[in-house]
């Protein structure tokens, strides 16, 4: 199954724009499901309209873009399955410029954002990535793995070198320690308004990488994901923020931690599934 407006990987042409999945929750802590996660969003994005009424762009409408397929684990386990992953995705992809291409990842669980974000900081040297959560992620190991779901800013940021910018939003669980360390680094925006302000005030020609989260959305709204969290944001504070993303230099995504399973009404895929869409839209240009 591929996504819809999409062509197959056997199509593919260079430049262009990507969307490949990684199927992946071997290091959940919680609650596990988000492997279903990029078949679920190929599945809905059937059903919801193609066009866009905030960014007035059109799936139908846009330049092709190609979808590569998934990558998982095949045999391997918590850390050697981040690994071998991160070569056969490495495979899926070769010849992808960040300069040239755009390209959109779905997960899985949040640990596989490491991949593509190693792909995109090495290509800009002024990266800022923008990571949308509930949870801080800046855990140096949990529960036994070193890429942990819980561990993937720490693990982006040994990837870090002087110009490159970390913004947070939505994050409200955490260690005092992690929150100590974004007090002291001023990556944590406190409210909608400075966040948005902050990246209006990028320069238009700044690189910027989205890694979503989906569990940055309440649970009432959004009760799909693995770890939910009370207290979160809601669909128009991601739909303030495409819009302006759609007037910058946008250069990638992934979106991750749906866990189709966990909400039966299918209310998250197809929320999931319009994060996607908009964001595929900003990336066209």
């Amino acid at each position: 199954m591929t996504y819809v407006h999409s062509l197959p990987e056997t199509s593919c042409e260079r430049p262009g724009l990507y969307l490949i999945g990684v199927c992946f929750d071997g290091t959940a802590c919680f609650r596990k499901g988000a492997k279903e996660g990029p078949l679920a969003i190929r599945r809905v994005s059937d059903d919801i309209e193609s066009y866009s009424p905030y960014l007035h762009k059109d799936l139908e409408e846009m330049g092709p873009f190609y979808d590569l397929g998934d990558v998982g684990p095949e045999g391997e386990e918590g850390d050697s399955a981040i690994v071998a992953m991160e070569k056969r995705y490495g495979q899926k992809v070769a010849g992808f410029d960040p300069g040239e291409s755009r390209l959109v990842t779905l997960g899985g669980e949040h640990s596989i954002s490491l991949i593509p974000l190693k792909i995109h900081l090495a290509h800009y040297p002024d990266l800022v990535v923008i990571h949308l959560d509930a949870h801080a992620d800046l855990r140096d190991g949990y529960g036994g793995f070193y890429f942990s779901h819980a561990s993937v800013i720490a693990r982006m940021l040994e990837h870090f070198g002087s110009k490159h910018e970390l913004i947070q939003y939505g994050i409200r669980s955490g260690t005092a320690g992690e929150y100590e360390w974004m007090k002291r680094e001023k990556t944590l925006s406190p409210s909608r308004k400075e966040f948005l302000k902050r990246i209006q005030d990028l320069p238009s020609e700044r690189p910027l990488y989205l890694t979503f989260d989906l569990d940055y959305f309440d649970p009432g709204l959004f009760p799909g994901t693995g770890t939910p969290e009370p207290g979160g944001e809601d669909f128009h504070s991601f739909i303030q923020l495409i819009k302006v993303l759609n007037e910058k230099n946008f250069v990638g995504a992934d979106i991750v931690e749906l866990a189709p399973a966990l909400d039966p009404s299918d209310v998250s895929s197809v929320t999931a599934t319009k994060v996607a869409r908009e964001i595929l839209l900003a990336l066209s240009g």
